[in-house]
C-alpha cells in the first residue's frame, strides 16, 4: 500500500470536499460516532453553501457562483436526523435540464462568444445564508430576492418578495433579528452609476413593513452591516465596480471591482426606528466581509467587532478557491472598533486576534446588545496562509481577552460555528459545526459544550454524504 506523506495530504485534502458536485440525501436518522446527544438540544441547524461548482467540463469562475444547497439537521433531544437538498432556483433547473452552464454570476461570465452573452442574466444561486421564519426558511443571496423553502422537507417554494421587494432590489445574506421583538432588518443594493442602498424593516414573519433608500457614491460592494442598539451601521469599503465592462459582458462583476484606498471607508449610521440617516462620515481604508456584533456602550459610543482586511486581496483568494488551487494570502483579523454615532469619528480600532479568522458569530439572543463571546473560524496554526481554508474554530472572550480553541484534528475543516442555547438550561449552550473530515472523506456534525470548547466534542454525528465547504447557517429553536 502506498504511504502518502503529510504534506501531500495537507495540500490535497480540502479540495476533495468541493471537487465534484454534492449529492442530495433524504431525511435520514444520524448515527452517533462518539459521545451523547445533549437532551436540551432541541431545534434545527440549517446551513447553506455552494454545492455544485461544475457542469460537465466547465467550472464556475468564483466560489460565490456555485449552486446553493441546504443542510437541515433536526434535533429532538433524544435523536437527530438530517437532509440535504439543492435550492431549486430557475437557473439550477435550466442548467440541470441542459447539463451545462448557461448563466453568468458574480465571478463568472455567461458561456460562449460575446454576441451570445447578451440577454443572459446573472443567476441567483441562493447559496450564501439562511434565515428561519415561522412558516418557511429563506435561502439568501444578496444580488436578488430570497427563495422560500419548507422548514421540514426543504422543498423550494420559489422566489419571495416578502411583500415589498421591487424586482431589481436585492436582499442581503446577513439580516439582523431583534432578539426582543423578532423584527428583522436587512438591506439590498440597486446597481447604477451611483447605486442606491435600500434598508428594510420587517415584522417577525419576514414581511417588509418599512423601507428607505440612500444614495451611494459609485457602485460599491456591501456584504454585511451592524445592528447596535438603536442604530444600523453600514461600513462601505473603498471597492468600486466599473459598470461598462459588466454591461458589455466583457468582465464579470468580480473582475470589474477595483480597490481605491484613496476613497477611504465610508460609514453610514441610520436610526433603526425611523430608518433616517443619523450621520455619514469617512475613516481610513479597509475591507471586510463580516461583522460579529455591535452594541452601544455606557458612553453612547458604538462598539462593533469586524474581521478586517488591509485590502481586497481576499476576493482573489475566493476566486482561486473555485479552481482548487489557492495561493493568495489574505489575512483578516478580528478587530473591535469604537465609533461616535453623531460624528462618525472612529475613536479606536483595537486588534483582538492577530491571526487570520473569519465568520464571526454570537449568541442570537445578544444581537445588537452588549456581548461577551464571539465565536469564529480560525486559520490553523502552522499552515501557510493562502494554501488552505480556515481549519479551526474558537471563542474570543472580550472580558478576559482569552481565545479558546477547539481541538480539531489535521485535515478536518469545520464550518462557521453556530451557538445553540440549551432548551432546558438558559445558561447552557452548545457550539455546532459541520466538519469535513478529509481523512475519511466524510462530513459530520460536531457538538461542543459552549463553556468547554477546548475539550473534545460532546457528540459527533455522521452525515450520509459529503457537505461541501460553505458559508453561513442558523439555529432555529422552533416553537
Amino acid at each position: 500500500m502506498k504511504t502518502i506523506s503529510k504534506p501531500e495530504i495537507r495540500e490535497q485534502s480540502w479540495t476533495k470536499a468541493i471537487a465534484t458536485p454534492a449529492q442530495e440525501f433524504p431525511s435520514t436518522p444520524l448515527k452517533i460516532i462518539a459521545g451523547t446527544l445533549p437532551p436540551g438540544l432541541r431545534g434545527a441547524l440549517y446551513r447553506n453553501g455552494p454545492a455544485r461548482l461544475t457542469r460537465g467540463e466547465n467550472r464556475v469562475g468564483h466560489w460565490f457562483d456555485g449552486d446553493g444547497a441546504i443542510l437541515g439537521v433536526h434535533f429532538t433531544g433524544r435523536d437527530s436526523r438530517a437532509l440535504y437538498r439543492y435550492v431549486q432556483t430557475a437557473g439550477y433547473q435550466a442548467e440541470e435540464a441542459e447539463g451545462r452552464l448557461q448563466f453568468g454570476g458574480y465571478g463568472t461570465l455567461p458561456p460562449g462568444p460575446i454576441w451570445k452573452r447578451f440577454g443572459k442574466g446573472m443567476k441567483n444561486p441562493a447559496n450564501t445564508s439562511v434565515i428561519a421564519l415561522p412558516d418557511k426558511l429563506l435561502a439568501l443571496w444578496e444580488g436578488g430576492h430570497p427563495h422560500g423553502l419548507d422548514l421540514e422537507t426543504l422543498e423550494t417554494f420559489g422566489l419571495d418578495n416578502l411583500g415589498g421587494l421591487a424586482p431589481n432590489w436585492g436582499y442581503s445574506a446577513h439580516p439582523k433579528r431583534d432578539p426582543q421583538t423578532g423584527e428583522i432588518y436587512n438591506f439590498g443594493v440597486s446597481p447604477g452609476k451611483n447605486a442606491q442602498l435600500h434598508v428594510y424593516r420587517s415584522n417577525n414573519q419576514g414581511q417588509i413593513q418599512q423601507q428607505a433608500a440612500f444614495d451611494l457614491e459609485g457602485m460599491p460592494l456591501i456584504h454585511d452591516f451592524v445592528m447596535a442598539g438603536p442604530y444600523l451601521i453600514f461600513v462601505i469599503p473603498p471597492v468600486r465596480m466599473s459598470a461598462l465592462p459588466v454591461l458589455l459582458h466583457l468582465k464579470s462583476f468580480s473582475d470589474s471591482l477595483t480597490w481605491h484606498p484613496e476613497l477611504g471607508t465610508q460609514i453610514l449610521v441610520i436610526d433603526r426606528s425611523s430608518l433616517e440617516l443619523v450621520s455619514r462620515g469617512e475613516a481610513e481604508p479597509w475591507y471586510q466581509w463580516h461583522f460579529g456584533n455591535g452594541a452601544v456602550n455606557g458612553s453612547g459610543e458604538i462598539s462593533l467587532d469586524v474581521v478586517r482586511y488591509q485590502d481586497f486581496q481576499t476576493n482573489q483568494y475566493l476566486k482561486e478557491f473555485a479552481t482548487l488551487e489557492t495561493e493568495t494570502a489574505a489575512k483578516g483579523t478580528l478587530c473591535r472598533v469604537r465609533v461616535n454615532p453623531q460624528t462618525v469619528q472612529v475613536m479606536e480600532t483595537e486588534t483582538m486576534i492577530d491571526r487570520h479568522c473569519e465568520f464571526p458569530t454570537v449568541d442570537f439572543r445578544e444581537v445588537g446588545q452588549e456581548w461577551r463571546y464571539t465565536y469564529l473560524s480560525l486559520h490553523r496554526e502552522g499552515v501557510e496562509l493562502g494554501k488552505e481554508p480556515v481549519g479551526a474554530i474558537g471563542r474570543f472572550d472580550y472580558q478576559t481577552g482569552h481565545l479558546t480553541e477547539a481541538p480539531i484534528p489535521e485535515n478536518c475543516y469545520p464550518s462557521e460555528p453556530i451557538y445553540a442555547p440549551d432548551g432546558d438550561r438558559a445558561e447552557q449552550g452548545w457550539v455546532l459545526t459541520v466538519v469535513y473530515d478529509a481523512n475519511q472523506h466524510q462530513s459530520q456534525v460536531w457538538i461542543f459544550d459552549g463553556d468547554r470548547l477546548e475539550e473534545e466534542p460532546q457528540c459527533r454525528l455522521g452525515l450520509p454524504g459529503v457537505i461541501p465547504l460553505g458559508f453561513h447557517g442558523t439555529w432555529n429553536a422552533g416553537k
